[in-house]
């Protein structure tokens, strides 16, 4: 497959991505965010390993420099790191199942990672077990809307993708970036 090909089949991807971290603009209930839907993406579509992590890692910090940076970015930043790893056990599995079961791992593995950085990091709860309990008890009526976030945009990334390969087949011939 020509270079021509591949370079499009990147631009697509990255324009995907890109389209995800601008739908964290829009207007949206608490949680009900693109954020790991770019991590899976990221990690089951760009066979260049560091191009998995830097395209999404790039698109969420360019969105965050417009949000607003915040106290504990780095346990989301770890967490997206994680979901990339887990959208990368999806390579050459993309079907259905397989990405519902990312979406739901990867809304999981950000639910028990940032409300853990939250208590550790000690302002809202004490560093006890006790505290430990309230802020997972806090955070747990969020949860529903991160996990109907992440499997709604992980379904239009992944879905929107699929349709485009099916439309240029030579996109999905191309090489993988």
């Amino acid at each position: 497959m020509t270079d021509k090909f591949s370079s499009t089949k990147f631009l697509v991807m990255c324009g995907l991505v890109l389209f995800a971290a601008f739908a964290r603009f829009i207007p949206h209930p608490p949680n009900f965010a693109p954020i790991a839907a770019m991590a899976l993406f990221g990690g089951a579509y760009f066979s260049n390993k560091k191009l998995a992590f830097i395209v999404p890692f790039a698109a969420l910090f360019l969105s965050d420099l417009v949000i607003g940076l915040y106290e504990g970015i780095w346990v989301v930043y770890i967490s997206f790191a994680l979901v990339v790893l887990i959208g990368m056990t999806l390579k050459n599995r993309i079907k259905i199942g397989n990405v519902a079961v990312a979406s739901i791992t990867a809304s999981a593995a950000f639910f028990v990672i940032t409300n853990f950085g939250v208590w550790a990091m000690g302002i809202l709860y004490p560093k006890t077990a006790e505290g430990l309990i309230a802020c997972y008890t806090a955070a747990i009526p969020f949860f529903h809307n991160t996990l109907l976030g992440d499997l709604f945009y992980t379904g239009v990334l992944f879905g929107v993708y699929e349709v485009v390969k099916v439309k240029f087949p030579v996109l999905a011939e191309a090489k993988n970036s």
